[in-house]
């Protein structure tokens, strides 16, 4: 299923405040050793994982300028990235911070590339709902009939 899509993001259900697009997995992690709740040994392990993505991977100018941009890898190079950012979301569930693995053909508008990403433009505001109860027909008619009484 993975290999039909070219792009991938590891995001949390928080949203950024200046994207307003779903935070990724360095933010969140970031957050952490911020707010003081990574111990001192998993912050350092996160604070390797970082400086490896920032060696491999090129900045894109867009983040440098922090532009409201999101960034996605491509799947077709990131097997190792995989492979490195793993424990980083075994950190995230260490300290209960839910998170999606998202595959998508169609991340938004392309404003920067390289062999490993993608930079897309984050410039929507997307409303966010919880998911409503489930319901069968069953429910509906008895819906209906408390309103007609």
């Amino acid at each position: 299923m993975k290999t039909r899509f070219k792009y991938v993001r590891i995001q949390g259900r928080e949203l950024a405040v200046n994207t307003k697009y779903a935070k990724g997995i360095f933010s969140m992690c970031m957050k952490l050793i911020q707010d003081n709740v990574m111990e001192q040994e998993d912050a350092e392990l996160y604070l390797e994982i970082d400086k490896w993505f920032s060696e491999i991977l090129p900045y894109p100018p867009q983040c440098m300028r922090r532009e409201n941009v999101v960034c996605f890898f491509k799947t077709e190079n990131t097997e190792m990235m995989m492979k490195m950012i793993k424990p980083a979301m075994w950190l995230l569930d260490k300290y209960e911070r839910p998170f999606f693995v998202v595959y998508t053909n169609t991340p938004g508008e392309i404003v920067y590339e390289d062999d490993y990403q993608v930079v897309v433009k984050a410039g929507f505001d997307p409303i966010y709902e919880e998911m409503q109860p489930s319901w069968t027909p069953e429910d509906k008619l008895k819906e209906l009939e408390q309103t007609s009484d």
